[in-house]
């Protein structure tokens, strides 16, 4: 049976997807270049083109499909513990824990703040909106302080994003920097408990 061309269109670019993710991570998005990218797919600049426009809407997408999974293991950890407070502690030293991981760090961490500046609004939004949900969760079951929840989602997001910019920052020093963010990240976060 022949594919339709929606699976075709959508093949060509898991392809083009799966050899840019590779290769940024072992080369970096410097030292890769569009015909790297298409002789490893089979494929042609075109492909490329059509579906990306450049090396860098490749790069933004892998980015994109990165954060995705990030969020879909953020929340695996959340769902696995009943314990609200518990839940969110360890989703927020996991967010830490990724910054130390080769693709993580080389993709998202470097090549994509250098090459992409920022990230995404639309990316931030949705790390701070998951936050809020789990803030709100802990306010409502009286575990931490009422505050606005979108303030201290603010707050928290900002304070793991430059942890793991940090963290990502020293290949060789991120077993030591990751200790130490997430030894000061668990002394924050526990400012934010109510007395018991």
């Amino acid at each position: 049976m022949s594919r339709s061309r929606a699976e075709m269109i959508e093949a060509t670019r898991g392809k083009l997807l799966a050899t840019a993710r590779h290769a940024f991570q072992h080369r970096g998005y410097a030292g890769t270049s569009m015909d790297d990218f298409t002789a490893a797919a089979g494929l042609t600049r075109g492909a490329l083109y059509h579906h990306f426009g450049d090396k860098k809407g490749l790069l933004a997408a892998v980015v994109e499909q990165i954060d995705r999974e990030i969020d879909d293991r953020l929340n695996a950890i959340s769902a696995q513990v009943a314990d609200p407070w518990t839940a969110f502690r360890e989703r927020c030293r996991a967010y830490l824990q990724m910054a130390a991981e080769p693709e993580i760090r080389r993709i998202v961490l470097q090549d994509a703040r250098a090459v992409l500046g920022p990230a995404s609004d639309a990316a931030q939004q949705q790390c701070i909106a998951s936050l809020v949900t789990l803030l709100q969760r802990l306010i409502d079951e009286r575990v931490i302080d009422a505050a606005s929840p979108e303030a201290l989602a603010r707050l928290i997001n900002g304070t793991l994003t430059e942890g793991a910019f940090w963290i990502a920052g020293a290949p060789d020093d991120a077993p030591l920097r990751l200790a130490q963010a997430q030894n000061a990240l668990d002394l924050m976060l526990r400012g934010l408990l109510r007395p018991r």
